[in-house]
């Protein structure tokens, strides 16, 4: 059975490289196979498993975002909050929106 192959090149830290590699030996498998079974969960389930990196810096681009969301949500520019508690939606229902109602919301923006 021959399978229709693929290249991916990655640029990580040497050190990184060669840990996974000793990992992977010791559980007698080779990186390619982990590499491939990660590729294989993150499409399954559209989420990236395990934790942030903690050590980036957000560039220039991140922070004029950051801050752009964040003076838009001031000036009530943003999407509702979407939740289900009862309190919050009964206190500010423009803020707030029951769970339920955001794929009705979403479609209402286009989305």
């Amino acid at each position: 059975m021959s399978m229709n192959t693929a290249s991916i090149t990655i640029k990580t830290d040497s050190q990184i490289k060669a840990q996974a590699q000793q990992v992977a030996k010791q559980l007698g498998v080779s990186l390619n196979a982990v590499l491939t079974d990660l590729l294989k969960q993150f499409i399954k389930t559209k989420a990236i498993t395990g934790k942030a990196p903690t050590d980036e810096i957000p560039n220039a681009y991140f922070k004029k975002m950051v801050k752009k969301a964040r003076a838009d949500r001031l000036a009530g520019k943003a999407s509702p909050i979407f939740t289900d508690d009862e309190k919050l939606i009964k206190n500010d229902p423009k803020k707030y929106q029951h769970v339920d109602t955001m794929t009705q919301w979403l479609h209402g923006q286009g989305v």
